[in-house]
């Protein structure tokens, strides 16, 4: 049965790939992200999208308008986006951490707002958060934003995983090792990981259709590598 999802950060990466593979299983998508031209050139009526910034509440409203008028119902919610600023602490502005905080935990927590109403029971909210999010595991110099946004969007999934228990909404986190995404290779050039984004993609949809059946309020760690 065709589900209703929506992704954020589809532009690129991950979330680029995660489009293509839930329409070619036959999904419905809203994609949403600032640059929709990689989207538009996919040419489906299966997607639907318009640009997006998540920072922006005009833009969450947009959403839940279209979903509302459209869509009538989310099935599952990926939060993709992220952003990744690298830069030791002694370089670091308030500015810095709230564009980081803005996109990768208070955006996550607005559009979930906004769209949780419109989710059935059985439905399914993934967030992708990063292992360097979950506590105890090895830390990288330069990523005191990135990693403390990506701990704190773990600690709210759990909350919302409770908050919503009565509804029947399952809220999990899947806290990725390193992709050869853009972002990465923007923050940490000379770093090659092992994992491409078409097969990350591959086993986050396959969680996104079935995780809730067995988790809710988790953190599941998705690396072969250490770290």
């Amino acid at each position: 049965m065709a589900k209703n999802v929506v992704i954020t950060g589809t532009s690129r990466g991950i979330g680029y790939e995660l489009v293509k593979q839930f329409v070619a299983a036959g999904h419905n998508v809203l994609a949403l992200s600032r640059d929709m031209g990689p989207i538009e050139a996919l040419a489906t009526k299966k997607i639907h999208g318009f640009s997006f910034d998540i920072t922006k509440q005009r833009d969450i409203d947009k959403v839940a308008a279209y979903v509302k008028s459209e869509f009538k119902q989310v099935d599952i919610l990926i939060h993709n986006a992220g952003m990744l600023t690298a830069k030791p602490l002694a370089m670091l502005t308030s500015a810095d951490f709230e564009a980081v905080y803005k996109v990768n935990v208070f955006g996550v927590a607005m559009l979930t707002k906004a769209l949780v109403g419109f989710m059935p029971k059985k439905s399914h909210v993934v967030t992708i958060s990063s292992i360097g999010g979950v506590q105890g595991s090895i830390k990288f110099p330069g990523l005191a934003a990135y990693s403390s946004s990506k701990g704190a969007v773990i600690t709210l999934s759990e909350l919302l995983a409770e908050e919503y228990k009565e509804q029947e909404v399952a809220f999990n986190v899947l806290a990725l090792g390193a992709v050869q995404t853009e972002m990465l290779a923007e923050a940490f050039p000379d770093f090659k990981a092992n994992v491409q984004p078409n097969e990350m993609a591959g086993h986050i949809m396959y969680f996104a259709l079935t995780g809730q059946q067995f988790y809710n309020g988790k953190v599941i760690e998705v690396s072969n590598s250490t770290p």
